[in-house]
């Protein structure tokens, strides 16, 4: 009965790592690209004088975009570190 029991929760755990691995390369592959302005950025850099300067804008946000995205992966990496030394 133990056996089956274990059995079962580990197909369940194999299933769910095969849903989050297919889901990582879903969203690798089938990212879209995308150019965030706010509104007050796009109506003064709008026309087809200002592209170089709407091109480093786009590239500023993006830039102060990544940086959290760090931190936080930093984090949670040295929380990940923590509990795998713990055990």
């Amino acid at each position: 009965m133990f056996t089956k029991v274990k059995s079962q929760r580990s197909e369940v755990r194999t299933e769910k790592g095969i849903v989050k691995i297919l889901f990582s390369i879903f969203c690798f592959l089938f990212s879209v690209g995308i150019n965030a302005q706010c509104a007050m950025c796009r109506a003064s850099l709008g026309g087809d004088a200002n592209k170089a300067q709407a091109e480093a804008v786009n590239d500023g946000i993006v830039y102060l975009m990544v940086i959290p995205y760090l931190l936080v992966a930093g984090i949670g990496y040295a929380i990940y570190k923590m509990r795998k030394t713990k055990k």
